[in-house]
């Protein structure tokens, strides 16, 4: 976890996964680097929105794979899932749905589906290309631990690879090339609102 600059009430914390990603931002505002995963992502936000103060909302940016063929740029999502929960089977055994679907407020952005694992093989990307357009492996986390402390939250992910067999090559080579993308995005959508 590391936070960078001062969170206050009245502007946003980006929120981001590894520096990588961050490494373009230049917006004066604060910026939260969770690490990777669902659990580092959680746990970072739930620990520094429980400390305070709240900002005054939360864009989480990052790189996506993309599920779909035709699937590149930058995407606003409407909606965020986990693909690795259970969620029906944990309901059949417990009569509790855990994991439901978050919906955001892009009304006609893509779904994004969220899991611990970075998809990188074509059978795992079509079987959830059924369910999501993009992969990412922090937006659940993010969007559930915002919901917790009632703060709204944006998600915006620029694709950085196909999901595919070569999706680890892919990233790493496109990462530097989707900070700036994210980081310009970040220039024109969050810091030229306030």
């Amino acid at each position: 976890m590391e936070l960078i600059g001062e969170i206050t009430t009245d502007r946003p914390l980006l929120v981001l996964a590894v520096k990588e990603e961050a490494q373009f931002l230049d917006t004066g505002l604060p910026v939260l680097l969770t690490g990777i995963g669902k659990v580092n992502a959680a746990v970072t936000l739930a620990t520094v929105l429980a400390r305070g103060p709240r900002p005054s909302h939360i864009v989480n940016l990052g790189t996506a794979g993309a599920l779909r063929p035709g699937w590149t740029g930058t995407h606003v999502v409407s909606t965020v899932i986990q693909h690795d929960l259970d969620t029906d089977l944990l309901y059949t055994l417990t009569g509790e749905t855990y994991g439901a679907a978050l919906t955001l407020n892009a009304d006609d952005g893509p779904i994004l589906a969220t899991g611990d694992a970075f998809v990188a093989d074509e059978a795992a990307r079509e079987l959830l290309a059924v369910r999501a357009h993009l992969v990412d492996m922090e937006g659940y986390a993010l969007a559930a631990a915002a919901a917790q402390a009632g703060v709204p939250i944006r998600i915006v992910k620029h694709v950085s690879d196909d999901a595919g067999e070569g999706a680890v090559k892919s990233w790493r080579e496109s990462v530097a090339d989707c900070a700036r993308v994210l980081a310009d995005w970040a220039t024109r959508h969050v810091t030229h609102q306030l």
